[in-house]
């Protein structure tokens, strides 16, 4: 690896680095996770500031996009679409009042299996890799869907939720382009295993 690539390896792993700190410092320093709204998001701005404003909800739908892209197509659009399409049902169930075990032990598991795929460059046939992902979604989308607030607006929450989603798939998917490239490759790894981390230390605030 010559000098500039090398380089660009460093500047890409020390971006990521400064994303994911505050994450980490958000999950290590504070009780108050994404899941503790208090009633307070009603409409299509609270949907879509809710997985945003969740450090356990962006690791997971960062990562999504990143392996996506990791994997190239058709992986790179299928694994996004999948994800807010059954994250939607999950919300559905959800509103419902349907209860899930371990919603938030499934989300923290989401980060770490996801950002392990990408650090250690698995890639599985892609119905495994479309399953799994589905798997996760449910979670992340019955947290949603569970905290809507009574008398909200649960189509227009639902919309926001989902779009965020999808902007933070682009999010990974941008980043996880870098791996077209053998510097870009390690720096995409690198940022599957510090999700993978966050993930743990998530987890740790539930054993």
């Amino acid at each position: 690896m010559n000098l500039q690539a090398t380089n660009r390896v460093a500047a890409a792993v020390a971006a990521a680095t400064r994303h994911l700190l505050p994450l980490a410092l958000a999950l290590a320093a504070t009780p108050a996770f994404a899941h503790s709204e208090n009633g307070v998001a009603i409409d299509f701005w609270g949907g879509f500031t809710h997985p945003i404003f969740g450090p356990d909800h962006v690791i997971a739908m960062v990562a999504v996009g990143l392996w996506g892209a990791f994997l190239g197509a058709p992986a790179i659009w299928l694994l996004p679409v999948v994800f807010p399409l059954v994250m939607a049902v999950g919300g559905a169930v959800g509103v419902a009042g349907v209860p899930l075990p371990g919603v938030e032990t499934g989300i923290a598991i989401s980060a770490i299996a996801l950002g392990a795929m990408v650090a250690f460059a698995a890639k599985p046939p892609l119905w495994i890799a479309a399953v799994l992902v589905g798997a996760f979604a449910i979670f992340h989308g019955h947290a949603h869907g569970a905290e809507l607030p009574i008398g909200a607006d649960a189509v227009a929450f639902s919309m926001g939720f989902v779009i965020a989603t999808g902007m933070l798939h682009l999010t990974g998917i941008a980043f996880g382009g870098l791996s077209h490239w053998p510097a870009g490759r390690i720096a995409v790894r690198a940022m599957g295993g510090v999700i993978c981390l966050l993930g743990f230390a998530y987890l740790g605030k539930f054993l």
